[in-house]
């Protein structure tokens, strides 16, 4: 551990520049910085880059739960863009785009942002364990002496609200998804579910699609497998894996406008009202009456009343 940066480093964090409000200083840039050095010690983030994922907002949400006691609202955005006034913290806009105003929208920042990063002599220190526990407990110390053993108690214990909901969206019965942390309808909820979504549904049908078979992982893991919706939330679906298949791009559009749906009997109908090529190897008619590939455990299958759904409304008979 260098000297000169952990000295810079532990002064830098009890001096926090914090607005003041109605009920006392912003507590919202240490929970976050707690929460930044929670997905290093995790693993969870492994490089000097921070995008903005479920995982990153639900901590954040959690931790901000459990420190603070004051009437401040659990906004992730606000420390997430703010934290550039301590000079340590930095974002990384996409290419073509500029952030120099706040977004208060996570999925507008989202959209926006490559991801966010410390100073390089900052990130050093933080994967190292005996400097990253020394500057967590001046952050706990400084901003939250009276919940801080609450919190640390809660994080001792290997449970956490993103575990549960993880559970509880991959409809495992286990689950004890009772009292949630987070809002059960706003924006930042939203985002964690749908991300969550997004992750889990090609993860549980080993991101092969349900319909082609086909499945392609990049060197960098990525699939081109898709999460699709079978109801969609606008119609009050949700984000449990029941209510989604595994999809390749051209299908999932397909599925959405109604040129194919799936049957009682879980097999591929096609729309009558298509009119394609039947010569082309692409042709939707070749998936007529194909059965649906399962994920593995039964508690991850797709709803057939929400199958039902898609063909009474979306599919064009």
């Amino acid at each position: 551990m260098r000297l000169e940066s952990i000295e810079k480093y532990l002064p830098a964090f009890q001096k926090l520049k914090q607005g003041g409000t109605a009920y006392g200083k912003a507590p919202h840039k240490p929970v976050l910085l707690l929460t930044l050095i929670e997905l290093i010690e995790k693993g969870w983030v492994t490089e000097n880059r921070f995008p903005i994922s479920p995982e990153l907002v639900a901590t954040f949400r959690e931790n901000f739960a459990l420190l603070v006691k004051t009437a401040h609202k659990d906004v992730f955005t606000q420390p997430f863009y703010y934290l550039k006034s301590e000079g340590y913290w930095f974002l990384k806009p996409k290419d073509g785009v500029a952030i120099d105003t706040y977004i208060r929208s996570v999925q507008v920042l989202s959209d926006r942002l490559d991801y966010g990063y410390f100073a390089g002599d900052l990130f050093s220190l933080l994967t190292q364990p005996s400097a990253r526990l020394q500057l967590k407990t001046v952050l706990l110390d400084r901003y939250f002496p009276d919940t801080k053993a609450v919190f640390l108690s809660v994080r001792n214990n290997g449970r956490s609200y993103l575990d549960e909901l993880e559970k509880h969206l991959l409809n495992e019965k286990d689950a004890s998804y009772t009292k949630p942390v987070l809002q059960a309808d706003d924006e930042e909820t939203r985002f964690i579910r749908g991300g969550l979504f997004k992750k889990l549904v090609p993860k549980v049908y080993d991101y092969t699609c349900a319909i082609s078979g086909m499945k392609v992982i990049a060197a960098d893991s990525s699939s081109l497998v898709e999460a699709c919706h079978i109801k969609p939330i606008s119609a009050k679906g949700d984000d449990i894996v029941t209510n989604g298949i595994a999809l390749c791009p051209t299908l999932h559009t397909a599925f959405d406008r109604g040129m194919i749906g799936i049957d009682e009997r879980l097999r591929v109908v096609v729309s009558p009202s298509l009119a394609e090529n039947p010569q082309s190897p692409y042709n939707l008619r070749q998936f007529h009456g194909r059965p649906l590939r399962l994920p593995f455990g039964e508690m991850h299958y797709p709803a057939r009343e929400n199958f039902r759904w898609h063909l009474e409304m979306r599919f064009r008979a």
